[in-house]
């Protein structure tokens, strides 16, 4: 599906992360993260004892600056993006992450957690909505438990790479692997996926609706566009709280994030679009939302 020479699953995607970024790296590399990335990739650089660099969000001339002031120190470089970012829905400047990491000599690394399956014509993720050479990023990772509807975690790769952690990565090695009926589902959603990607338009038709009537109201959406992910900023934990508590007795079901998972003035409702949506219930949803915010005590 990814178009990589191989792959290999792991148990959970938290764990994906962390081991294989924990095995790969040593104490004399450096390990560059976009600021947004997701704690499992953040666990990882710890575990390896690399120096841990972070840039501001998607931007490609931050990177390039931390690059040009330290890769010479080091050994190895891994530079760490996401696909989709799981808490703005916005979307990586792939294109422009892999001309830095062919220029400095570094390894690149797509967590696609929140891609694979949609982005992309057929839903194959960033990589093919840029139109770009699977072989262009060293390190593909992603996760069964949301477009792939079961759970688990892969990378894929050159089967020089994937070799190498089939028999030394820990996360791998001395774990488990996922059981039959989790398997069994993720091949089920793979092969619905590339029997009907007509799910993956009308998915990006449902998210677009849903984003266009949310700035229609005034909510805020964030960086969102492109995704499956739109949040609504509320900006303070306790009202995002009420928030989510009133939406349910509409009807809506929708989880807040609160601090210390975003910062305080950053909490939100973050809501997941999907292609069984109906348009009545997009609309319900963004009208609702917009209702209880009004009603929200000061």
């Amino acid at each position: 599906m990814i178009g990589t020479d191989d792959s290999l699953v792991f148990v959970g995607g938290h764990s994906t992360n962390e081991s294989t970024i924990g095995h790969l790296m040593r104490k004399q590399d450096m390990i560059v993260v976009d600021a947004y990335c997701h704690n499992s990739i953040i666990q990882g650089a710890m575990l390896s004892g690399a120096k841990l660099y972070s840039f501001q969000h998607n931007d490609a001339n931050a990177l390039e600056a931390i690059l040009r002031d330290n890769r010479m120190r080091h050994e190895r470089c891994l530079i760490v993006v996401e696909g989709v970012y799981s808490m703005d829905g916005d979307i990586a400047d792939l294109p422009a992450f892999i001309a830095l990491k062919e220029r400095f000599k570094a390894l690149l690394m797509v967590d696609e957690a929140h891609s694979i399956g949609v982005l992309g014509d057929s839903g194959k993720g960033i990589g093919e909505r840029f139109g770009l050479d699977p072989a262009s990023v060293d390190l593909w990772m992603g996760t069964l438990s949301k477009a792939l509807a079961s759970c688990g975690g892969y990378i894929a790769g050159s089967r020089a790479m994937i070799d190498y952690l089939r028999y030394t990565v820990p996360g791998f090695l001395f774990s488990v692997g996922i059981s039959p009926p989790n398997a069994a589902a993720a091949i089920a959603a793979i092969e619905t996926l590339q029997a009907e990607p007509q799910r993956v338009a009308k998915l990006r038709h449902n998210a677009e609706l849903f984003l266009t009537l949310a700035k229609s109201k005034g909510l805020n959406t964030g960086l969102s566009g492109g995704s499956a992910i739109v949040p609504v900023i509320v900006g303070n934990s306790v009202a995002s709280l009420n928030l989510a508590e009133m939406l349910a007795c509409e009807g809506v079901n929708v989880h807040p994030f609160l601090f210390p998972a975003v910062a305080e003035e950053e909490a939100r409702l973050r809501f997941f679009i999907t292609s069984e949506h109906s348009e009545e219930q997009i609309r319900f949803t963004v009208d609702a939302v917009d209702r209880c915010m009004r009603a929200l005590p000061v």
